[in-house]
Parts: structure tokens; C-alpha cells; sequence
């Protein structure tokens, strides 16, 4: 199988909330990247015409809050996958430090985050 993706995901687990406009659910955050989130399905969740969500959650052993408006792209039995599609300044600086420690080399971080001002505006 050929890989696609232009970002590295890193294994993070901790749990989150997902926020929509009808409610908001407990869930875990599984992996991430500059580009978006793996979090588990929660068990009363159900999918609605509107995919925008806000995912909120803290950085291990600390009060740091990341939040990020994002949009389901893959939703199975036990996983919802989420593109990242807006996220404020101060989360965005925690995520891409906390990419950085995980990816192992500044090279690679680097590559990630040209491929990061490349994609096109949706």
C-alpha cells in the first residue's frame, strides 16, 4: 500500500471533548498531526449533516488547552478521523511543538510544515 499522507502522525493519547452547535461528547484523542485528528467514536454520538466539530483537549501534566475546528472526514464503527481546518494561534504553536518532539528530526519537521503552507484554502 502507498502512503499518502504528507504529514507524520504521532501515537498521543488523552481525552478530549468533541464540541458541535447539538452537543458535546467525552472521547480520546488516538494520534495526530499538523494536519488532523484521530479520536475514538463515542458511544452516543451519531453522525449529522454538519461535519464541523471542535475538538478540545490538555497537553499531558499541564493546564495547556488545544482546541481546533476541524471537519469528520472517515467515520467507522470505533474511530472518527478529522481534518484540521482552523485552529487559533496558541494551540497551533503547542501542536507543532509537540509534533516536533515526536517526528525526530528538524528535517522532517520542516518538510511537514512546507507541506502545510502548500495545500490549498478550503
Amino acid at each position: 500500500m502507498v502512503e499518502r499522507r504528507h504529514f507524520k502522525r504521532i501515537m498521543y493519547q488523552a481525552p478530549a471533548t468533541l464540541h458541535q452547535a447539538d452537543g458535546s461528547w467525552q472521547t480520546d484523542v488516538r494520534d495526530l498531526s499538523l494536519q488532523g485528528i484521530l479520536i475514538t467514536r463515542p458511544q452516543e454520538w451519531h453522525p449529522s449533516k454538519d461535519d464541523t466539530y471542535t475538538i478540545t483537549f490538555c497537553l499531558h501534566e499541564c493546564d495547556i488547552e488545544l482546541s481546533m475546528e476541524t471537519q469528520l472526514v472517515d467515520n467507522c464503527e470505533d474511530y472518527l478521523r478529522m481534518n484540521i481546518h482552523h485552529i487559533d494561534i496558541d494551540s497551533a504553536s503547542h501542536l507543532k511543538r509537540l509534533v516536533e518532539l515526536n517526528v525526530g528530526t528538524d528535517e522532517l519537521l520542516h518538510r511537514e510544515l512546507e507541506h502545510l503552507t502548500d495545500l490549498p484554502n478550503t
